[in-house]
């Protein structure tokens, strides 16, 4: 290998329990098994020489590639073209949407549609992080087993197809500590290779079972697909999105990954390389609304049954009754470790596995979870009388702690404060628990709600708010602007039009907005305790088209979006960050920035259709902003 691509030239490819990454000359360079936060088993996205890797291509360096989706499906084709023929390598995992299994397969189906080519298949495999030995063992003509303590990976060939002379093509070496397989092809014929974790022996697989399996999982993300309900502008966009989304949820609970990678850089060199194979309280609570916006019911309930068993769990630390991320299966034991055995993506280090900033205080959540139950409910998920006791306690643990500094939405590593979007969202947190509470009848000290809710309100006007610089900043010991805050008239908490607001999103505009583009806040203007720099945020510039939609700059927020479309990388997903030169940056593709373009999709879809600044109470947000 020895050369790293660009975050942007992947493609994403899974079976709702992990996944795989796939650059655009078809080499598969991470994937991590049994599930998304297993140790990987390739991963020369973080280490180009030992971090192990599956690459099928033309033995010549004679072609062009190209890439795409199957329409409508999350099937990757990986096209080669070139003066002697045109050859595909069509990537997928056959979907595991049930029980937690062992069990995982990568299906690389190669076929030439024009002409000859002769392709070159190599598995280079290097356990837990490339840090573990492996054994071999081979069945000659079949396939071979590599294994390592508990993680084992089996690769089974599919049946050779027979040439014109009757000579069955393939040619199998070990390299190193891999496998080879070399084979030429004629227009028409289709061989590959199928990559399973789990132990199961090597068996030869027929080309009619590959089909099968090619048929089945086309089946189903087409019948997935067919079940949304967006009928707007950007059909596409949005789909493609709520596909990734998909794709980055763990079915046997409903939890979504905020990015199937860890250790991608914000900041190419730069130590901001997080471990993001997690489920935050925050993004998940957010992924409520694309998801029922679109019509997909069941993916909502899911989570927010997941969500609610974390309400249950009440650890009662120092983080609160929630902690703000957790794994897949709702454990939390996301100990930060770094991995010295891998030299890091284009050599950003450290590498950082599990995540330490599971532990800190973000009082944001609360809201953000509340919100999403909330909205859940209105949309007939209604909580049962244990969940609604569990959530009083909550409530009424936000009352007491809401005016304690903490780390923040983004955190940062740079000591408490008292954030305003923390606030913020624990006046959501009250807010919403109070129209629940008086909607289903249920019993609550509601008069203590509202009397909290109500001083955080008054807080905010007065300490969130800086008379100087005309704008809600991110904190009150600081004049510092903050793009969280582009989420205040979207949630309810200020009118669009208000003239507090509109100042606010004006010094926005001057400070944080460089064209579509959106940062999150100036590091250089507030220490966040982290070298370096970073890009803009998907998200927030995502979040920035309806907050200039809501605010009456309807023509702007539509340009905004179409500028923002241009930044997809070839496939239209999406990493974390953006940089200087339209480069994407950090762990990719990243559920924020999806569920943010579906959302803005949605909302600017209804301003479009209704004029400038209306809400709709129910449609837009479900969230009732009088």
């Amino acid at each position: 290998m020895g050369e790293y691509p660009n975050i942007a030239d992947h493609g994403l490819i899974g079976d709702l329990q992990t996944a795989a990454l796939v650059d655009t000359n078809a080499t598969i360079d991470w994937f991590c098994a049994p599930r998304f936060d297993a140790p990987s088993v390739f991963g020369s996205l973080l280490d180009a020489e030992r971090g192990g890797f599956c690459s099928v291509r033309p033995t010549t360096d004679d072609y062009v590639t190209r890439q795409l989706y199957l329409p409508n499906t999350a099937i990757l084709i990986t096209r080669f073209m070139s003066e002697a023929g045109v050859g595909e390598v069509i990537d997928f995992m056959p979907v595991t949407d049930g029980e937690a299994t062992d069990r995982h397969r990568i299906v690389r189906m190669v076929r030439v549609v024009r002409g000859s080519m002769t392709f070159e298949a190599e598995i280079q495999p290097r356990f837990d992080y490339g840090r573990a030995t492996h054994t071999m063992e081979p069945d000659v003509g079949v396939g071979v087993r590599f294994s390592s303590g508990a993680q084992s990976l089996t690769v089974h060939r599919v049946g050779e197809p027979v040439h014109h002379g009757g000579q069955q093509a393939g040619r199998v070496e070990v390299v190193g500590d891999g496998l080879r397989i070399t084979g030429t092809l004629e227009a028409g014929e289709i061989t590959g290779v199928v990559l399973e974790s789990g132990g199961a022996p090597p068996t030869r697989v027929t080309r009619d079972e590959l089909m099968t399996m090619f048929l089945e999982t086309t089946r189903y993300w087409r019948d997935w697909n067919s079940q949304s309900s967006y009928r707007g502008r950007w059909r596409e966009v949005v789909a493609r999105s709520a596909m990734t989304l998909k794709l980055m949820t763990y079915a046997p609970t409903g939890a979504l990954v905020a990015a199937p990678t860890a250790g991608l850089p914000e900041q190419v060199g730069g130590e901001r390389n997080w471990d993001y194979r997690y489920t935050w309280i925050r993004d998940a609570s957010f992924s409520v609304y694309s998801l029922l916006s679109l019509g997909y019911v069941e993916e909502a309930e899911a989570f927010v049954e997941w969500l609610m068993a974390r309400v249950h769990e009440s650890v009662g630390e120092g983080s609160g009754p929630l902690k703000i991320m957790y794994r897949v299966d709702g454990t939390s034991d996301l100990i930060e470790e770094t991995v010295d055995d891998l030299a890091g993506y284009r050599g950003s280090t450290p590498v950082r596995i599990g995540n330490g900033a599971a532990d800190q205080l973000q009082l944001d959540i609360y809201g953000e979870a509340m919100d999403s139950i909330h909205l859940a409910d209105t949309h007939g998920l209604q909580l049962p009388h244990a969940g609604w006791v569990k959530l009083s306690e909550m409530l009424d643990w936000v009352c007491d702690n809401w005016n304690t500094p903490e780390e923040g939405i983004w955190e940062t590593r740079g000591g408490r404060q008292n954030f305003t979007y923390g606030r913020f969202m624990s006046w959501i947190a009250l807010d919403r628990g109070i129209r629940l509470a008086v909607l289903r009848g249920r019993p609550a000290p509601i008069l203590r709600w509202r009397e909290q809710r109500d001083a955080i309100y008054e807080q905010i006007m007065t300490n969130g708010w800086h008379a100087e610089r005309r704008a809600f900043v991110q904190h009150d010991a600081t004049d510092v602007l903050d793009a969280s805050l582009l989420l205040m008239p979207l949630m309810g908490f200020v009118a669009p039009r208000d003239p507090m607001w509109l100042a606010t999103l004006a010094a926005m505009d001057t400070e944080l907005v460089s064209d579509s583009l959106v940062y999150r806040y100036n590091p250089s203007a507030s220490p966040d305790g982290l070298l370096g720099s970073e890009g803009t945020f998907t998200l927030c510039s995502f979040w920035y088209v309806d907050a200039l939609a809501r605010s009456g700059y309807l023509e702007e927020a539509q340009l905004v979006f179409e500028k923002m479309l241009t930044y997809a990388n070839h496939l239209g997903l999406y990493a974390e960050e953006i940089g200087l030169t339209g480069e994407q940056l950090g762990n990719f593709p990243q559920a924020f920035s999806h569920l943010s373009l579906i959302n803005a999709a949605v909302n600017l879809d209804y301003q479009l259709d209704h004029g400038s600044g209306f809400v709709d109470p129910v449609l837009v947000s479900g969230r009732r902003t009088t």
